[in-house]
């Protein structure tokens, strides 16, 4: 197996670096090493006004960097037998009857399927003529040091900002020697990107001067049902745009589609959308309903939170206990279904 990279490692990548217990339940290697934190608390307003705080008791999500998790993954599947070429670039893919060839680097190489994980902005999606059912949205975050915020106030919580852009939420999430702010919303959002971060910033008490590696970055979204193959190219994660609608993470959802993707190639490839499909949609067909509310109600978002056995449910999704909110407690049925209704009425 080749795997090709055109950055040489270790290389960052923007993200909010939060590994959620669902997404630990299908990671190929232990990531402990890279672990930075661990949030068992989480913190969630509504127009920077009114508070719901909750700590569960089991950690809820192990926070890393990303220039640290995928040179631990790529140096792991270099272990396993991988050829591994990171600072060599991929061109000019071509689809036949008999395999996929490309350029990769200065060697033309073939092979029997190609599986795109190159991002939102990938290739190998343009190359096979994919890419369509994809919703973009878009996000811009930056790093302060822990002596621009009380680090005792954030070290196990991961807070949650809503109803403070269009589309999305902000966030504070710790990390080893920093904390890491962000914003994301719907693509439109993206020309006031900066103004929102910089009041998220001042809403948390940080100069917005401080804040460092400023990037943006796209969040591709895929419709149910939108392709993530054709014939011997398979799409995973974000060139798949498999990022979670609520969310914005999309780390889960890359690691049970590259296992789905290895699994089609050792058996047939033309079952890997309709296992793909099987194992995502339900939950993401959940999150989009939850993402609506969350836009147009995000105090109604709140009431629900504070109601009895909806915490609970809320830490059993992130944890992979619970894999839709129908599976949770009856106490939390009622303000679910509330939710779903405001959902409704938001389209």
């Amino acid at each position: 197996m080749l795997l090709a990279d055109k950055v040489r490692f270790p290389r960052d990548k923007p993200c909010g670096g939060g590994l959620t217990g669902r997404a630990l339940r299908h990671v190929p290697c232990d990531v402990e090493p890279v672990v930075e934190r661990v949030v068992d608390r989480m913190v969630v307003r509504a127009r920077y006004g009114a508070t719901v705080d909750r700590t569960s008791s089991e950690p809820l999500i192990a926070m890393t960097q990303r220039r640290r998790l995928d040179l631990h993954l790529a140096e792991h599947a270099a272990g396993a037998g991988a050829d591994f070429r990171d600072g060599t670039g991929v061109s000019d893919i071509r689809l036949d009857d008999s395999g996929v060839s490309a350029q990769v680097g200065e060697s033309r190489v073939r092979a029997a399927v190609v599986v795109g994980a190159d991002g939102a902005n990938g290739l190998v999606a343009r190359a096979a003529g994919l890419g369509d059912g994809i919703v973009r949205g878009v996000a811009l975050e930056g790093n302060v040091p822990w002596t621009a915020l009380a680090e005792s106030r954030y070290e196990s919580a991961a807070w949650v900002e809503l109803g403070v852009v269009p589309g999305g939420y902000g966030w504070v999430f710790p990390k080893g020697d920093h904390a890491n702010l962000g914003v994301g919303g719907w693509m439109a959002a993206g020309p006031y990107l900066r103004d929102h971060l910089e009041r998220l910033a001042r809403a948390h008490g940080v100069d917005p001067t401080l804040l460092t590696d400023v990037r943006g970055h796209r969040l591709p979204m895929r419709e149910l049902g939108a392709p993530a193959a054709r014939d011997r190219v398979l799409l995973v994660g974000d060139a798949a745009g498999l990022v979670d609608p609520l969310s914005g993470d999309g780390m889960y959802e890359a690691f049970v589609s590259s296992k789905l993707a290895a699994e089609a190639i050792l058996g047939e490839t033309g079952e890997y959308e309709a296992r793909l499909s099987a194992a995502l949609d339900r939950h993401a067909a959940a999150s989009w309903k939850a993402k609506r509310a969350a836009d147009r109600y995000p105090c109604a978002c709140l009431w629900a939170l504070r109601a009895p056995g909806v915490f609970d449910a809320v830490a059993g999704l992130l944890r992979g206990e619970l894999s839709h909110p129908s599976d949770a407690s009856r106490l939390a049925q009622p303000p679910f279904r509330l939710l779903s209704r405001l959902a409704r009425h938001a389209t």
